[in-house]
């Protein structure tokens, strides 16, 4: 019987996809102490790793997560040589283990910076904006060439922003907001945002691990309903069963705000519109997110986020 390989297995995703799909290697930097279950330690995910010693012979799919995420460092030498050499490498290397199906998580950043009404397809035109973003869509045509000419599966998946407990990033920021602030300036911010739960996200990445349809599909993963930053922190305060009140700051004041901060990109990520339209997974996987928001959100609350 096969089985799957996740790399970044200990990462917030990688957790939860664990935990789901069961009895999987897991791929780390570190072997981590007192953990149940089948490791594989590679220090650093670059172009050096010999895969042909590490990966079981009963590997058939590798859900990729592994990377320098966008705000871990600004050498873009670095961030492509793992989040492009590296993943590039791992693939031919699996390919030649005997590996069929090859799962790679990149980034919604890869359609672009939103700044029309229109939702982001998976058809759209890439606009990467970034090192991180730029390294990600490099790094999906390498592999959309190396299964054309090597002849395995592939299925790539962009994220939108990814929540659940103990996330990193904004999510983690919002959740602190909610805990400490009594009252919170969205009341008049109406922007468009498309989020998916950690658990969803897990989800959608097993059923591409599995579904003969799959295969040379790109799908944007989201819960399926874009939400205003009210709404989103309203659901955020209801998990962690906590009363806010939203009163109304006007966009420009933070807009300002980002400009002398110097962080208008994480204003913008928290007031901005970004919406996907993500039906292929439905059409194309017969996926649908079985966490509704409210639902995901009440396990803030039950892990103590």
């Amino acid at each position: 019987m096969s089985r799957l390989m996740v790399t970044g297995a200990t990462g917030f995703v990688g957790r939860h996809l664990c935990q789901i799909a069961g009895n999987c290697y897991r791929v780390t930097r570190h072997q981590p102490r007192e953990a149940e279950g089948s490791f594989i330690v590679v220090p650093e995910l670059d172009s050096s790793v010999n895969w042909s010693r590490l990966i079981p012979k009963d590997v058939e799919c590798i859900v990729h997560l592994a990377g320098i995420a966008h705000n871990a460092s600004s050498d873009e030498d670095y961030v492509r040589r793992i989040n492009v050499d590296g993943t590039l490498h791992l693939a031919e290397q699996a390919v030649l283990a005997g590996v069929k199906r090859f799962v790679f998580v990149s980034s919604i950043g890869v359609n672009g910076q939103q700044t029309v009404e229109a939702p982001f397809t998976p058809y759209d035109r890439a606009s990467p904006f970034n090192a991180y973003t730029r390294s990600k869509h490099e790094a999906e045509l390498g592999l959309q060439n190396l299964s054309e000419s090597m002849g395995f599966e592939l299925i790539i998946v962009r994220p939108t922003l990814v929540y659940g407990p103990d996330a990193p990033g904004n999510f983690g920021l919002l959740t602190k907001l909610v805990k400490r602030l009594p009252v919170l300036p969205f009341a008049s911010i109406h922007n468009r945002r498309d989020f998916i739960a950690v658990q969803n996200l897990a989800d959608l990445l097993i059923t591409c691990s599995t579904h003969k349809n799959a295969p040379g599909h790109i799908f944007l993963a989201s819960d399926g309903r874009p939400v205003s930053i009210k709404q989103f922190t309203n659901a955020i305060a209801k998990g962690l069963d906590r009363k806010v009140v939203q009163i109304p700051v006007p966009q420009f004041l933070f807009d300002m705000l980002g400009r002398v901060t110097g962080r208008s990109s994480v204003i913008n990520q928290l007031t901005g519109s970004l919406a996907v339209n993500s039906s292929d997974a439905e059409i194309v996987l017969n996926w649908s997110a079985p966490y509704t928001m409210a639902k995901a959100m009440t396990f803030l609350k039950s892990k103590g986020s």
